[in-house]
């Protein structure tokens, strides 16, 4: 039987994982991306990543409307999935670092509570970006709505 979700258990799936398909609209067209994100506030209702330049970040510059879904997967009897509708917004200076620590911390702690594993990839994050000379541009999704289903069979 397939159901709907309430808001919080839909908001309780986003605030319980770390990797997401983001949605977005560049030349008309639509693209759909995995990014790690963090649910970091949930008294606003909005979602932190980053991303280095590039087509993604260029394409929600124009058109700040996205999605987010993330979907927990059992087997084809037994799953959660949840739509997220939002908008972009970048961040700078200060908010940006800041929310970056945030995002690093929350996504450490999700991960160690999940799997109990090594979360030594979040290091990689760091890496990655000290290796090019441009700072990662951090962005935040104000959700609009959330909506989700669960099978249980």
């Amino acid at each position: 039987m397939i159901k709907d979700l309430s808001t919080r258990e839909c908001l309780e799936l986003l605030g319980a994982n770390y990797i997401g398909r983001l949605a977005y609209i560049a030349h008309d067209s639509p693209y759909v991306i995995p990014i790690t994100y963090y649910y970091y506030n949930r008294r606003n209702n909005s979602i932190i990543s980053y991303s280095l330049e590039g087509h993604k970040i260029d394409a929600m510059r124009k058109k700040q409307s996205v999605s987010l879904e993330i979907d927990e997967i059992e087997s084809v009897k037994h799953w959660k999935s949840v739509l997220v509708h939002g908008e972009y917004e970048e961040l700078s200076g200060i908010d940006a670092k800041k929310l970056l620590h945030e995002f690093s911390a929350g996504v450490k702690e999700i991960v160690n509570r999940k799997k109990g594993k090594d979360v030594a990839f979040i290091h990689e994050f760091s890496s990655k970006l000290a290796s090019t000379q441009d700072p990662p541009v951090v962005y935040r999704i104000r959700i609009d709505k959330v909506t989700g289903k669960e099978r249980v069979d």
